[in-house]
């Protein structure tokens, strides 16, 4: 009895660190997949998590490397020479990764779970004010995922094996905003902004499977879980370039006239990665536990994502974006400790590599965990956790990516930067 106590209360503090650490991981993770609630001793639980995360990253030496102006008809989208604007900018935003999950024990062996979560997303909005805005004026994805998962346990041995298996429906919309051309000092400013918009959403269906082996006694528990892609196949949405206009010959001589920007559909594809998790955690001494985990997450999948009417013209042109992932690895390891009936507590180290490499601005991320957990009653759960850390080091410029070139139109440095995190917790148990 002891040691499910020990289980009990201290798994609960680990996995409100986890989550805190999760949602400042590399790639478009945000909240990440987490079916820890599957495994909870009672037979019905509701829980609700919030995670606040504060990434403060910021661009420095930021160069505008190419200054051409914008000729939609010539087919070349420079923007103009911007270097005359800040060489610094505040690229992040802060934002909330929320969770809900319900969780019910059918019969002896069966236990079945469905959540809520924002598993992907990001936001950087660095403005038009910056030497890079040709690049990036605002950036922001959202994604909702509502998953099923149950497993079914037998003995084995000293405890019991689970094989583990679920479903889950995600929806995933975002948009980019660019300056196409900056007008500044013609006679079009004030009548234009320059500013072009691309805005996408699909949605899509994925599947997890997994083991695990537990010991209660030890408060032992070692799983392994697949979650696989979601293929986005028809993502779709528009382009909007009508705050832009441009003067082209008049056919028959005279002034030039003077043609704007249109708004237009635009299609395209892309896959939101599977990954592969290994969680552990036992007992070690009266009162005290320890836990690691292991995440590979499929981030190289996403490398340059286009998008294109139905038609292409130079006036309806193709866009896309260029993220130039590499696969992403979140390795954590920590202690936990029960205080007593009603406290408990636990510490963590995270290291995740970042996704970028010579392109972007996900460099590798360290982080140190810290939490509680008080259960002032058997059947109702506080938790509160918080993360800080240390984005390194390094900078983004042009790359080569199967004969293209890539990053040409910006380039800048990025010193270590903080990032912090807090998340909340509520489980009650009936």
């Amino acid at each position: 009895m002891a040691r499910n106590g020990l289980k009990r209360a201290v798994l609960a503090t680990v996995a409100g660190l986890l989550a805190a650490s999760a949602a400042q991981a590399g790639g478009l993770e945000r909240g990440g997949y987490n079916i820890d609630l599957l495994f909870d001793p009672s037979d019905y639980v509701v829980e609700g998590t919030a995670t606040y995360v504060n990434p403060q990253r910021e661009l420095r030496n930021v160069e505008d490397t190419d200054t051409a102006d914008t000729d939609i008809l010539g087919e070349t989208y420079g923007g103009g020479d911007l270097n005359d604007r800040p060489n610094r900018a505040d690229d992040t935003d802060s934002y909330w990764a929320p969770r809900i999950g319900f969780k019910a024990a059918v019969g002896n062996s069966v236990d079945c779970m469905a959540d809520y979560s924002q598993p992907w997303g990001a936001h950087t909005n660095p403005g038009t004010n910056w030497a890079g805005a040709n690049n990036n004026i605002e950036t922001k994805v959202e994604s909702d995922n509502y998953a099923a998962t149950c497993s079914y346990k037998w003995s084995m041995g000293p405890g019991y094996m689970r094989i583990i298996g679920g479903v889950f429906y995600q929806e995933v919309g975002g948009f980019k905003e660019r300056l196409v051309q900056d007008y500044t000092g013609t006679g079009l400013a004030g009548v234009f902004s320059g500013i072009g918009r691309l805005e996408l959403e699909d949605s899509g269906w994925g599947w997890r499977t997994g083991v695990a082996y537990e010991i209660p006694e030890y408060a032992m528990r070692a799983s392994l879980v697949y979650n696989s892609s979601v293929d986005l196949d028809n993502l779709s949405g528009f382009i909007d370039l009508r705050q832009l206009g441009f003067f082209v010959p008049n056919p028959g001589g005279g002034a030039p006239i003077l043609v704007t920007g249109t708004k237009y559909d635009v299609s395209g594809s892309a896959s939101m990665p599977d990954s592969l998790e290994l969680k552990i955690q036992s007992g070690i001494a009266p009162g005290w536990l320890a836990f690691g985990s292991v995440k590979w997450t499929d981030w190289s999948q996403l490398q340059v994502l286009r998008f294109c009417p139905a038609t292409e013209t130079s006036a309806t042109p193709c866009t896309s974006l260029d993220l130039l992932y590499r696969d992403g690895w979140t390795i954590t390891g920590g202690i936990g400790h029960k205080f007593n009936d009603q406290w408990s507590g636990a510490v963590s180290l995270t290291w995740d590599r970042g996704t970028s490499h010579g392109y972007g601005a996900q460099t590798d991320t360290w982080t140190v965990g810290t939490g509680v957990s008080y259960t002032p009653t058997q059947n109702i759960e506080l938790r509160l956790a918080g993360v800080v850390g240390i984005m390194t080091s390094g900078s983004s410029g042009a790359v080569s990516y199967q004969g293209e070139t890539y990053g040409d139109d910006v380039s800048y440095d990025f010193d270590n930067d903080f990032v912090g995190a807090i998340s909340t917790s509520l489980k009650v148990r009936f």
